[in-house]
């Protein structure tokens, strides 16, 4: 059975760093590209990162390009988002997301997490 578990969102302030986990069983993330997504209140889903399966390649969306790093540890089956000098409007929640190819297009996945809220105050 597929799982994806996101862990370490919470309240942050202007300028602080967070690194989201997503934590996956039932498949090897090195076989999968594994992206990671947020949507913020009243807004569509977006992607922020991807990595893909085969190359290694690293994807991310303008909202955080610059302010964010994807990265995989296999040993671990995880997968991280690093972001960095977070701002209000990056208040939301992220989700990660597999699939077998590698897009920041959040429909063309088919296994979810269930979210991670993540809240940056002014």
């Amino acid at each position: 059975q597929v799982q994806l578990v996101e862990s370490g969102g919470g309240l942050v302030q202007t300028g602080d760093s967070l690194r989201l986990s997503c934590a996956a069983s039932g498949f090897a993330v090195a076989n999968y590209a594994v992206g990671w997504f947020r949507r913020a209140p009243g807004k569509e889903r977006e992607g922020v990162a991807v990595i893909s399966a085969s190359d290694n390649n690293k994807y991310y969306g303008d909202s955080m390009r610059g302010r964010s790093t994807i990265s995989r540890d296999t040993a671990k089956n995880t997968v991280y988002l690093h972001l960095n000098n977070l701002e209000p409007e990056d208040t939301g929640v992220y989700y990660c997301a597999a699939d077998l190819v590698a897009t920041l297009f959040f429909t063309a996945y088919e296994y979810w997490g269930q979210g991670t809220q993540v809240t940056v105050s002014p």
